[in-house]
């Protein structure tokens, strides 16, 4: 949602031409990228909130072929799970508040490209001459959450596969969208490049529409009503109210950040809240 926001800005003031794709459509990427016009194709996988997996080795495929590079947000699949220099991106975006981080309690990014290239050197000299120096602190801090990454990671994840699966097919439960499962169009692409890990974010649809999905939200007590993702504690949100009235998003989504607490009282919390 920012990044889309900050590229019609960025279109509107600079005079630079952006197009967006729906990943959910087959094709649709390929459709997109313009050899000798497009310069850089930008994807997230999974897609937020809808969990759409976009085949990173194939995205890189397209772009290159067109003289592009191919830059991927991977702040939904950290390097423990998606290795996506290693599948063709160019660079690589993670937002360090995050999952690296882990602990809501700092504000960082990061960009990674796979050698100190000429690209590098370029992006390390746009960040001193903006400014955009991580402070010591937040510097260290990071550092110790990526220490427990790995750990926190695995336990978020498992914790997602077990609500997703509790609430497929239940009552009151339009859909779950969650790469973990068989049935989501995107589950053989995700396993191959993740590793088999799908994450710990989901959405849930549900009956009722938009002010059912809303009362549910403030009715969760493990789940904080929050708008993040990363962290150790679990959120819960009602996703187009945050993006505003022109959102694309589903009315009656909620997306779901999964902590490290217990699977089953988790689950237990959304039974409560859905009644």
């Amino acid at each position: 949602h920012g990044a889309a926001d900050l590229l019609r800005r960025l279109a509107e003031r600079r005079g630079v031409e952006v197009g967006f794709f729906d990943a959910s459509e087959p094709g649709a990427l390929e459709a997109a990228v313009r050899p000798g016009r497009t310069a850089v194709v930008w994807i997230e996988t999974c897609v937020n909130p809808t969990w759409d997996v976009i085949d990173v080795r194939a995205a890189a495929g397209l772009a290159h072929a067109a003289g592009a590079v191919l830059g991927v947000d991977a702040t939904a699949t950290p390097p423990v799970t998606l290795r996506a220099l290693d599948l063709g991106a160019d660079i690589v975006f993670h937002s360090a508040t995050k999952y690296l981080a882990g602990h809501s309690d700092l504000l960082a990014g990061v960009l990674a490209t796979k050698a100190a290239d000429e690209r590098w050197q370029e992006i390390k000299a746009a960040r001193t001459r903006m400014g955009g120096v991580l402070g010591a602190f937040e510097a260290w801090l990071l550092l110790r959450g990526m220490r427990t990454l790995h750990l926190r990671y695995e336990r978020q994840a498992a914790n997602a596969l077990a609500i997703a699966r509790h609430f497929e097919g239940r009552a009151g439960i339009e859909a779950v969208l969650y790469p973990g499962l068989e049935s989501h169009a995107g589950h053989e692409i995700a396993k191959r490049q993740t590793g088999g890990s799908f994450g710990a974010m989901l959405s849930l649809l549900v009956e009722g529409g938009a002010d059912a999905a809303k009362r549910i939200a403030t009715r969760t007590r493990l789940f904080v009503p929050a708008t993040s993702l990363g962290g150790v504690e679990s959120l819960i949100e009602h996703r187009a109210t945050v993006e505003g009235p022109h959102s694309a998003v589903p009315a009656n989504l909620l997306r779901l950040s999964v902590g490290i607490e217990r699977a089953d009282e988790l689950i237990a919390d959304l039974e409560q809240a859905l009644g």
